[in-house]
């Protein structure tokens, strides 16, 4: 019988070769825009709390899931204060956010004492690499994510992916004009931006 927790990884022969060791035995799929998004369910940090956080629980909103490499690091809080300061933003589009890493829910905890402060979205804590590997930003040999960025619509759709090499930090300007223009449900053109006039239904 088929192994039914089917995880992504692109089948591109030097990708594979440098992660053989991750793959055995098991059976993956591209994971493609349009796509159910993988579930999961997943120890978090929820202001000072450790809670379960599942992607159900969020069904009926937008998600903006988030993979950062690694805690204790340089441009990683950039990124979280940021997404963190536009939370406001995001919830007038029906949005939540949602960030992970490959780190424990102590050491998210300890970050935020140390250094990012209250952060007012769950920090997911992969610690065995399912959700990065699910969604097709682990780094198998140095076992952390890839700057992973996911748009999931209402009904648990996968609308947006884009995923950026360790040394960049990510737009949330340019996520939330993204998730903007998906919400209008029409053509938008190059650097469409939020009131502006859409090229109309597909």
């Amino acid at each position: 019988m088929a192994n039914n927790n089917i995880f992504s990884l692109p089948k591109l022969g030097k990708f594979l070769n440098n992660r053989s060791e991750a793959i055995e035995g098991l059976n993956f799929k591209p994971l493609l825009i349009g796509d159910p998004a993988p579930q999961f369910s997943k120890n978090a940090l929820v202001g000072e709390e450790f809670r379960n956080i599942a992607l159900s629980d969020f069904f009926g909103k937008w998600v903006v899931l988030f993979f950062w490499p690694r805690d204790f690091t340089f441009v990683c809080p950039t990124e979280i204060k940021d997404f963190n300061a536009h939370l406001e933003n995001f919830k007038q589009l029906n949005a939540v956010i949602v960030g992970a890493s490959c780190d424990s829910t102590y050491v998210h905890r300890a970050w935020v004492k140390a250094d990012l402060g209250q952060i007012n979205f769950p920090l997911l804590a992969d610690e065995n690499h399912f959700l990065a590997r699910a969604y097709n930003v682990l780094l198998e040999k140095e076992g952390i994510a890839l700057r992973g960025t996911f748009i999931i619509d209402p009904d648990g759709i996968l609308k947006y992916s884009v995923v950026s090499d360790l040394n960049v930090g990510r737009s949330v300007k340019e996520i939330l004009r993204v998730l903007s223009a998906l919400q209008t449900g029409e053509l938008c053109p190059a650097s469409w931006e939020q009131g502006q006039q859409t090229l109309g239904q597909a």
